[in-house]
């Protein structure tokens, strides 16, 4: 039995830099054996149908396949569809009355507990909040990401080190879901 993915690729066509190209990428996917593939926006999201239920090894044949391909290592984080869909309806905040621009979610490859940012004074940054879900955080950005200083905060080596994540905006969050629906 086949399962929808989606496949979010970390740091790729910013500022003209790591070019991965969506119609590249797509063949790169199908290359792979991979059916239903396609792309969203450009920023390196991509869903598509596989036999294999590992999400483990679906990355690193990806990333493989990518770093061959474009002569560069790019972080991959692939996911069920299925679970996106449990985390968009998992969030804390009330998504339906906020702006896209202002609630994100972070994807990140293993979970992680409330005391990995203990060290962080959450409340420095009020109205601003983040919420931890199953390999996932929320950030409400009340002013956006780019005014976000608790981004900022979250983003610090000293946390993420050792992690890797990649962040979404609650319209490509639920695009995502749409997407990868069986």
């Amino acid at each position: 039995m086949s399962t929808m993915y989606a496949a979010l690729l970390r740091g790729i066509n910013v500022s003209g830099h790591r070019r991965v190209p969506m119609a590249e990428l797509r063949t790169v996917l199908g290359e792979l054996g991979h059916q239903d593939v396609a792309t969203y926006l450009q920023s390196g999201n991509a869903v598509f149908r596989s036999e294999s239920d590992d999400e483990s090894a679906l990355a690193a044949g990806l990333e493989k396949a990518i770093e061959k391909r474009f002569g560069f290592p790019v972080d991959c984080l692939v996911r069920r569809g299925a679970y996106l869909a449990a985390v968009a309806d998992a969030c804390p905040f009330p998504a339906a009355e906020l702006q896209a621009k202002q609630l994100h979610v972070t994807y990140f490859d293993k979970t992680l507990d409330a005391g990995h940012f203990a060290a962080l004074d959450a409340g420095a940054f009020l109205p601003e909040e983040f919420r931890l879900g199953d390999r996932a955080l929320y950030l409400y950005a009340p002013d956006g990401l780019g005014r976000s200083k608790l981004a900022v905060a979250l983003g610090r080596p000293a946390l993420t080190r050792g992690l890797v994540a990649t962040s979404r905006n609650w319209n490509t969050v639920a695009k995502l879901v749409e997407m990868t629906r069986d």
